[in-house]
């Protein structure tokens, strides 16, 4: 058996929000065409994803949230803006269920030791959902819900976040804020959307803002040098991370130069920690990247390294 899930649904592929948005449901197939394109299909466990409960979501959102995006789901044919960028059809609400519900799907099977990582490929992302308000491509905080049901359910005191993607992930720290179980970690292209102010930070919020034009060495020595080791440090019993892939340097929506080899060495040094205090544990979420090619590649060189081939 891999030691690898692969977590996804097929109502994540029905959400759309028009035919020019880059949020679009072929961001999927490019990850699952590069399963079989690098030959990782028959070594992966691949894992259906299953419903959040509207409970879950309420400890994590508000209710009022929560029973908002349930009514904004408009007729077949049709879509309702939730704001500027993002839209919802009638397939969105359940897209969002099933991927709020993939990290619970990937907690249970590692703490059960079915496996030992999981990458949860689902749609749409949810870095940017804030406790009552949905945003940036995002309806609900999938890795926030993760963290709420870890925390929760296997009594967990040290969680640790790292966020990756181009774009800062202000719903998580909104969420998550001042909570001493959860350490976030963000490193983000500033200034940049959401817009974030870096010395707003929560108390256990981690910034890491870069400029446009970051390059792999930049990337890599801020990493080095300053998040790797505040994550050793605080020795966490899970790792949750925001894969966005966003900060490649063929990404249309961002200013980054990063490099498929940047996420291989990044997703090394994460697995190396997790290794040395939580077993391994590592869930995944898929968060931004909207070249195709570069999601594809970028992706797989994430995945690859968590499988350990």
């Amino acid at each position: 058996m891999s030691s690898t899930a692969f977590i996804t649904h097929p109502n994540c592929l029905l959400h759309e929000m028009g035919d020019e948005h880059p949020e679009s449901p072929a961001r999927l197939h490019a990850i699952q065409d590069g399963l079989i394109q690098f030959g990782l299909a028959d070594f992966i466990l691949n894992i259906p994803s299953q419903k959040v409960s509207k409970d879950l979501l309420k400890q994590t959102h508000t209710p009022r949230h929560v029973e908002q995006i349930e009514q904004f789901s408009p007729p077949k044919g049709q879509y309702f803006p939730v704001d500027d960028e993002t839209k919802m059809n009638h397939a969105s609400f359940e897209a969002a269920l099933f991927s709020a519900g993939a990290g619970i799907v990937a907690i249970d099977g590692l703490f059960n030791q079915k496996f030992k990582n999981a990458f949860c490929a689902v749609r749409p992302p949810g870095h940017h959902a804030e406790k009552d308000q949905a945003m940036g491509f995002c309806l609900f905080n999938n890795i926030a819900v993760a963290a709420t049901y870890a925390k929760e359910q296997y009594n967990l005191t040290r969680i640790a976040i790292l966020d990756f993607d181009v774009h800062h992930g202000n719903g998580t720290e909104d969420i998550l804020k001042n909570d001493p179980a959860i350490l976030f970690l963000s490193s983000y292209q500033y200034p940049f959307y959401p817009y974030t102010i870096p010395e707003k930070a929560a108390e256990n919020c981690l910034h890491y803002p870069l400029p446009a034009g970051t390059n792999s060495q930049t990337f890599r020595q801020c990493y080095a040098e300053r998040v790797l080791p505040e994550l050793q440090k605080f020795a966490p019993e899970l790792i949750l991370i925001s894969a966005g892939f966003d900060g490649h340097h063929t990404d249309p929506l961002a200013d980054w130069d990063l490099l498929d080899s940047d996420y291989s060495w990044l997703t090394q040094q994460i697995m190396d920690i997790a290794d040395t205090c939580c077993d391994g544990k590592i869930v995944s979420f898929l968060e931004g990247g909207y070249s195709l090619s570069a999601l594809r590649t970028g992706a797989i060189a994430h995945i690859k390294t968590l499988m350990k081939i």
